[in-house]
């Protein structure tokens, strides 16, 4: 008895010695998050103090307040470049929205059944994302000349010659060509993201609903996308962001200026012109960073939107 009131006496004495060791595991996330501040945090920091100055060339000015974000909306031909880009931007978001999402759904949905080679399937729709967007954007570049490209070549061969044209340098057809080319792009992430959704829905709730009756459409209408409106919102939300973060795959297939005729401008791509091109006989770092603080608060407040629709929606149900 006696001795275990002494352990009873001396365990805080223990544990008090212990804790500063568990300390040392933060330590693990230190390189982490000094990536991430230098690479995150500084970036968008110094966006925000550099729209509130002038410079001459690469060199800060003079503070000017909100004069980089007046000309920005108001003064030719910044006003009407930024809404030709956010429009783009918009049908950008829209467009992948209608092709990425529903095709990668129904996708997850053959996948998710019982079918033979479904880890085959997976695998082979998740292999464009791991390519690079500047090696998908050149291959598609030339998959899509007008001239001796695979596409329309192909469409001699099988009759459509009338079919063939050229898709992006048409200001017509050339953003509708990209929204495919990077809905094809990410089709595989958006199914894995589907796939777990389906997967975590418990077989007791399809069981019951069979019982009841549901069936085809109304299984699906009723049970499976109210179950997996938690994935459906992490792709939307992830789509968004990506869609007025786009510029890797614009760059590659129509350049720095989203050509043909600014058809292709998006805001990412009118960020780069106004930082690293020149205006006003040098480079436009203030307008190109308060173009960068209103992208940026873009993103977050229709972030916050999705997510407060999904939300209302979840709780309503």
């Amino acid at each position: 008895m006696n001795e275990q009131k002494k352990d009873v006496k001396y365990m805080p004495a223990i544990r008090k010695a212990r804790n500063p060791r568990k300390h040392l595991v933060h330590l693990f996330l230190m390189p982490a998050l000094f990536f991430y501040i230098v690479f995150q945090i500084y970036p968008i920091l110094s966006a925000f103090l550099n729209s509130f100055f002038s410079f001459k060339g690469m060199h800060k000015d003079s503070f000017i307040g909100l004069e980089n974000f007046v000309r920005l909306f108001t003064e030719s031909p910044f006003k009407e470049t930024f809404n030709n880009a956010f429009w783009h931007n918009i049908i950008f978001f829209i467009g992948t929205v209608l092709t990425k999402l529903i095709v990668a759904f129904i996708l997850a949905l053959i996948i998710n059944s019982k079918i033979k080679g479904k880890e085959f399937f997976k695998t082979v729709l998740f292999v464009p994302k791991l390519l690079s967007v500047i090696v998908v954007g050149f291959l598609f570049s030339l998959i899509l000349n007008p001239t001796y490209g695979a596409l329309n070549s192909f469409l001699k061969i099988i009759g459509l010659e009338s079919l063939a044209q050229p898709w992006l340098g048409d200001p017509d057809t050339a953003l509708y060509t990209i929204i495919l080319v990077n809905s094809w792009y990410g089709l595989g992430f958006a199914i894995l993201i589907f796939l777990a959704g389906l997967q975590a829905i418990p077989e007791d709730i399809f069981e019951a609903a069979k019982m009841d009756g549901a069936k085809g459409l109304t299984m699906i209408l009723k049970i499976t996308i109210p179950m997996i409106m938690p994935a459906i919102m992490i792709e939307t939300i992830l789509t968004f962001i990506g869609s007025f973060e786009t510029f890797e795959l614009i760059f590659a297939m129509q350049g720095s200026s989203g050509g043909p005729y600014y058809s292709t401008d998006v805001l990412a791509t009118y960020f780069y012109r106004l930082a690293f091109g020149t205006v006003d006989g040098g480079e436009a770092i203030g307008l190109g960073s308060a173009l960068a603080v209103v992208l940026f608060l873009i993103i977050a407040a229709a972030t916050a939107i999705i997510l407060f629709f999904f939300k209302k929606r979840e709780f309503e149900q």
